[in-house]
Order: C-alpha cells, then sequence, then structure tokens
C-alpha cells in the first residue's frame, strides 16, 4: 500500500506554512517553521519531508549535507514507491553537496546514483480525473483542452492523479457549471511525472499527479470524497489568482 499525500497533515502543514514565510523574505522564521516540523514529526514519512527542507535552508554546505542524507536515510527506510520518485532528488543534492566540499569521489558515486534512480513512473493506479464535464464510461479524455489554471492556455497534456484528494480539487477548480465529477481513468500509452508538481514544493513527486499525450479511458467514476468547505475553496482560488508561476505545458 503506497503512503498517501494528505495537504491536512500537520507536519506538511508546517512545511507550506514554511515555504510560505521564505517567499516572503523571512527566511530565519521559516527556518524556525521548519525545525518545527521536524521536531514534531512522528514517523519516517515525515522527517524525510522536514530534513529535506531543513537541508535546503542551511547557509554550511556541511549542514545542508547532513540534512540532505537524513533526508535520504529517512526516505530508504519507508522502501515506499511513491517516495522512490524523490531519490534522484535526494541524491543529486548530496552530490552537488560533496562536489562543493571537494569530495570527488562521494559526488560521483551519488551523480551515478541520481541517475540510476531516475526513469519512467511505475505507478499502477487506480489513477482519477477530476472535471465537471458530464461524461460516461468508455470515453476518452484527450489533450487539447484549456487550463483550469491559467485562461486561454491550451494544454498539450492530459492530466491525472492517483491521489484522489488531488483529482478532488481539479474538480473543484475545474471551468463550466456542472457539478464536481471524479472519473477513474486508464492511461492508454506512456506518462510521466507532472513537471508542475514534480520537485518543486517537495522533493520528487509525492502527490503522485501525472501527464500523457495518449487519451485516458473513462472506466468509472467515484461519488464520494472529502470534499473542500467554501471557506476552503476560496483559500485554494486566492492561491491560483496570486500564482503568477509558469505553466510548463
Amino acid at each position: 500500500m503506497k503512503i498517501k499525500f494528505d495537504p491536512n497533515n500537520p507536519i506538511i502543514k508546517l512545511c507550506m506554512s514554511g515555504m510560505g514565510l521564505e517567499n516572503s523574505g523571512k527566511v530565519d522564521d521559516a527556518l524556525s517553521m521548519f525545525q518545527k516540523a521536524w521536531h514534531e514529526s512522528r514517523d519516517d514519512y515525515e522527517r524525510f519531508i522536514a530534513s529535506y527542507h531543513l537541508g535546503r535552508m542551511q547557509k554550511n554546505t556541511r549542514d545542508k549535507l547532513t540534512w540532505m542524507e537524513t533526508s535520504l536515510q529517512c526516505a530508504l527506510k519507508i522502501n515506499d514507491e511513491n517516495v522512490k520518485s524523490a531519490y534522484p532528488t535526494l541524491y543529486l543534492n548530496i552530490a552537488k553537496f560533496y562536489e562543493e566540499l571537494g569530495d570527488s569521489e562521494n559526488a560521483k558515486r551519488n551523480y551515478d546514483l541520481s541517475n540510476s534512480a531516475k526513469g519512467a513512473p511505475t505507478d499502477v493506479g487506480p489513477f482519477y480525473h477530476g472535471t465537471k464535464a458530464d461524461l460516461k464510461v468508455g470515453d476518452l479524455l484527450t489533450d487539447g483542452g484549456n487550463s483550469n489554471y491559467k485562461a486561454d492556455l491550451k494544454m498539450n497534456h492530459i492530466y491525472f492523479t492517483a491521489n484522489i484528494n488531488g483529482a478532488g480539487l481539479a474538480a473543484t477548480l475545474a471551468k463550466g457549471e456542472g457539478r464536481e465529477r471524479i472519473y477513474i481513468v486508464e492511461p492508454t500509452g506512456e506518462f510521466e511525472n507532472d513537471p508542475n508538481v514534480t520537485d518543486k514544493k517537495f522533493p520528487g513527486n509525492l502527490t503522485r499527479s501525472y501527464r500523457s499525450k495518449e487519451p485516458l479511458k473513462i472506466i468509472g467514476e467515484v461519488t464520494e470524497w472529502a470534499k473542500l468547505t467554501t471557506a476552503e475553496q476560496g483559500e485554494w482560488r486566492e492561491k491560483l489568482a496570486k500564482n503568477n508561476g509558469e505553466i510548463i505545458n
């Protein structure tokens, strides 16, 4: 059973708050928030995430290396397919820190480990797609639709996730007046990690978000999931309105 990324997890919420402070230039406050996340972590999954952010925030390369290696060791203990998506990033950061310290042997070893950990996603689902479109089993979802997050942008991929709550969020934010729908989908071709979330806020693709140029076949529909409150919907729409980041299409 794969670990599910939960945005309501207390440690993840602390780290999100820390990133918000960091983006506002409040670096010391951000560091304190990440330290709080580390001290309050209850398992290797939470420690893996908290120590990764602590590693990013250190000023001293040796300290950066120590925290990033701590994050890697916690991730390796979990031995979860989902968390394995973070391995290339962790090894790459560790390699760079060794290089900065003049340790070419350990730098090369970790660069090699980073490269060997890369590869196409091995996630087997089940997969979901959130929308307001009224569709039926057997229909195909294809690329070329308008982005929910940027007006007038035609998407070159069709997006989906193995995280049902992520699909629920997509359904909530989707254009249209219809009711929120989550369809169970089956990729008909190759797919890749969604670069818009992979290695952005967290290492790897912890949200299990993917995209494909090949159609998705609808094989069912989910009717019950943890829906956002009106206040939560407002918060997400506000975040989107403030987000000026470029969408990788």
